[in-house]
């Protein structure tokens, strides 16, 4: 098969940096977007070019124009794009009460979290509607290559209630809507959309409630009594990549250590 190719937003750090690992392992060339300039992701850059081709596309995922360079500049480089995963994300600035909600924080949140997302969306999912993917390799075996798809990475922020992070809670429920409609609106052309939700995942936007964690985990916030790894979230999106969950277009996976579930 030639090999495919992912575009990764928020793609050098935490587990936009797990996904990435584990789809390079996966065989996907890399297109990784993040909003350090590039010597300041070198090491990581290097070590996934030891697994693949990776291509670094600076930029802030909230900008039309950064937007359209990442994807013209992946397009250049690699011809395709087979996999998007919406990943950057921030956490809400100073994590204010929603009786002191920021207006400018709030829309800054929603720029990154949800409207980013939604029109990389379209622009990808336009030109994979526009340009069909073969129905089988052109060497080797004659079987058809895993379908085209969008992986949406949102929270169980979307669930559970943080009045500190009203502005992040709402962006990742409205990522569940994100993910239906654009599943509806894609399954024509073979275009499959699906939603990871993570629980608590170690990495950057938890290092400052580490100790909480430690704290809450140890007392039964999850069945699976440890923190979630980047790695967790990678292997499901390389699993989604690969096509190995066929039929389920439109679905969200929980990787939560079962926190949601209700036990009495």
């Amino acid at each position: 098969m030639t090999r495919r190719v992912a575009l990764i937003t928020g793609g050098t750090r935490g587990i936009g940096l797990g996904i990435a690992r584990s789809l390079a392992d996966s065989g996907y060339a890399l297109a990784l977007n993040g909003m350090r300039p590039e010597q300041g992701v070198a090491d990581v850059l290097a070590e996934l070019r030891l697994r693949t081709d990776v291509h670094y596309c600076p930029g802030d995922v909230s900008s039309a124009s950064d937007r359209k360079s990442m994807l013209d500049t992946t397009l250049d480089r690699f011809g395709a794009v087979d996999v998007l995963v919406n990943n950057a994300g921030i956490t809400s600035p100073g994590r204010k009460d929603i009786l002191e909600a920021d207006e400018e924080a709030f829309d800054r949140v929603v720029g990154v979290n949800l409207k980013g997302p939604f029109f990389l969306t379209k622009a990808v999912a336009n030109w994979m509607s526009s340009n069909p993917q073969p129905t089988a390799d052109a060497d080797g075996p004659k079987s058809p290559p895993p379908r085209r798809c969008i992986i949406n990475i949102s929270s169980i922020s979307s669930e559970f209630v943080s009045v500190n992070r009203g502005d992040y809670c709402l962006t990742k429920a409205a990522t569940r809507m994100a993910t239906k409609l654009w599943a509806a609106r894609l399954a024509e052309f073979a275009i499959d959309v699906f939603e990871i939700q993570p629980g608590v995942i170690r990495s950057d936007m938890t290092a400052g409630v580490t100790e909480k964690y430690d704290r809450l985990l140890a007392e039964g916030l999850t069945l699976d009594r440890r923190w979630g790894e980047p790695a967790d979230i990678g292997r499901a999106a390389a699993m989604l990549a690969r096509g190995d969950l066929p039929y389920a277009t439109g679905q969200v996976l929980k990787l939560d250590g079962g926190m949601t579930i209700r036990v009495l």
